[in-house]
């Protein structure tokens, strides 16, 4: 199984996953080359496939840190199925990253998906709080780090 097929059937979990191919402390990115993004989602992808696929990332990347998106608008197609209920859906990775995306947004659930800001981290998470107040991917590694940094700070100017 993939490591996009273990992402499971929460469009939130979707999302992050896709965004998490990205990542910035190890140093790793699974869309670097076409056969990375194929091992990653655990399907054939073709260089086109992987130019999109880096872009629909760039664009939920900086939607997910608060920053301004890319320049160039970004045009992925998904469909609505309406029989006993309505689902959107895609074609590929990328379609169905989008649509889930959509189907966050429509619910209203899309600004808890968030990137963490330690500049030596920038995880994505989904802000599970009761108060959508969540700022790090874990208070006990990035959250404990800057507490601790901010009161070195502190310490130190006084």
């Amino acid at each position: 199984m993939s490591e996009y097929e273990d992402a499971g059937n929460d469009p939130a979990d979707q999302v992050v996953a896709f965004l998490n191919t990205l990542d910035v402390e190890g140093v790793v990115d699974r869309l670097a080359t076409t056969s990375e993004y194929a091992d990653w989602s655990g399907r054939p992808q073709t260089d086109r496939d992987l130019e999109v696929a880096r872009s629909l990332r760039d664009h939920l990347r900086a939607l997910a840190a608060g920053e301004p998106p890319p320049e160039d608008p970004l045009r992925v197609p998904i469909e609505v199925t309406v029989d006993a209920g309505a689902r959107l859906s895609g074609a590929g990775v990328v379609g169905e990253v989008a649509a889930a995306a959509a189907r966050l947004a429509i619910e209203g659930r899309l600004g808890r998906v968030k990137i963490c800001p330690a500049d030596d981290c920038r995880w994505a998470f989904y802000d599970r709080s009761k108060n959508h107040s969540r700022q790090w991917c874990s208070m006990e590694v990035c959250g404990n780090r800057a507490k601790v940094r901010n009161h070195r700070e502190r310490s130190a100017s006084t």
